[in-house]
């Protein structure tokens, strides 16, 4: 049975985890850097990198010796290549590099996004290809026809901002902290999200893609005019957010729905959010579509989805030489039409 060592680095999360190919995690760490960030409000590059690289060797001979299996023991090793923090992406493609080499063993360059992109595989044996998948994260926020490893056909972008950046950034707005994504899901619960009118962007547009941009302004000018905001403002504006972010994502991915064929998979940081899930599920649901959502656990940064891309590469003898570079920027659909506004990033 193969098996793969899984590394991570390509934002803020150093993780390392070993996966097999019967969709067994035989061991994983993930150390989070949250508390070193806390502070600026947001993911400091120089900081990531540094953590990477004081954590990610030690975890490596942790995660081995859990699962009591040796570095010689592992069929290949896979290591996220990009996109991301530049620096985080280039430490944890060097680790992969130099145990590839130290072992004599196969290295696979992963895309991150095709990461979370066969995440929801390793989760459930009976997906199989197609399925139409809303990726949705910090940094990204696309809508994708998954036809097969390594085959991606791009439906549909952000012009400006990812969903996940309008979440972090719109808590900082109204005082809930970082990270953004779980403290607006946290206050939101006890929230109206009736109390503040925001937007819709592209709600109802032929368009296919997706602005956030708008949402998160009109967030800060809806808070920038209370007089006293308090805690019972905080949750109402957090679950008015997260009401409006839902209906933006459900409106563009039932357009979707007509142009792609099989289920209707979630994945990405995003995807943990129990208020988007369930959106989506409905949406599935109403459209005679099956909704396979990976566990939260496996929707944010970890190695396990790394490692699962691994498996699913090496199954189809597909590997990389060791001088594979580091990308900060790196499409699943590098054939899609650029989009205007910002969507060259995704």
């Amino acid at each position: 049975m193969m098996l793969v060592l899984g590394l991570e680095s390509s934002c803020d999360e150093t993780a390392v985890a070993l996966v097999d190919e019967g969709r067994q995690v035989r061991a994983q760490r993930i150390a989070s850097q949250d508390e070193a960030h806390i502070p600026f409000g947001g993911v400091v590059p120089e900081l990531a990198a540094r953590a990477h690289v004081e954590r990610l060797t030690p975890m490596v001979a942790t995660v081995l010796a859990e699962a009591g299996t040796r570095l010689e023991d592992v069929d290949a090793i896979a290591a996220t290549a990009g996109p991301g923090l530049i620096g985080g992406v280039m430490i944890g493609l060097v680790t992969g590099k130099a145990l590839a080499m130290a072992a004599g063993k196969p290295l696979i360059a992963i895309n991150h996004l095709e990461g979370h992109a066969l995440s929801p595989r390793l989760a459930d044996p009976a997906l199989d290809f197609p399925y139409l998948l809303l990726l949705v994260s910090g940094g990204h926020c696309q809508l994708l026809a998954v036809e097969g490893v390594g085959r991606y056909r791009r439906l549909a972008t952000t012009i400006d901002d990812a969903v996940g950046e309008a979440f972090d950034k719109s808590a900082k707005v109204i005082g809930l902290g970082f990270p953004g994504g779980p403290a607006v899901e946290r206050a939101a619960r006890a929230g109206d999200p009736a109390r503040f009118p925001l937007p819709r962007p592209l709600v109802g547009s032929a368009e296919p893609h997706f602005s956030f941009a708008g949402l998160k302004s009109a967030v800060l000018r809806g808070w920038s005019a209370l007089e006293a905001p308090d805690a019972q403002a905080q949750a109402d504006m957090a679950a008015s957010f997260q009401h409006a972010a839902t209906d933006c994502l459900v409106d563009r991915t039932a357009r979707a729905l007509t142009r792609a064929e099989g289920p209707l998979v979630v994945a990405g940081g995003v995807a943990s959010n129990a208020h988007i899930r369930a959106a989506l599920s409905a949406l599935a649901e109403a459209h005679g579509r099956r909704f396979v959502a990976p566990p939260p656990w496996l929707c944010t940064d970890n190695a396990a989805m790394i490692g699962w891309a691994g498996i699913e590469r090496l199954q189809l003898g597909q590997v990389d030489q060791l001088d594979a570079p580091a990308r900060a920027r790196w499409p699943l659909d590098p054939t899609a039409e650029p989009v205007r506004g910002a969507g060259a990033k995704a």
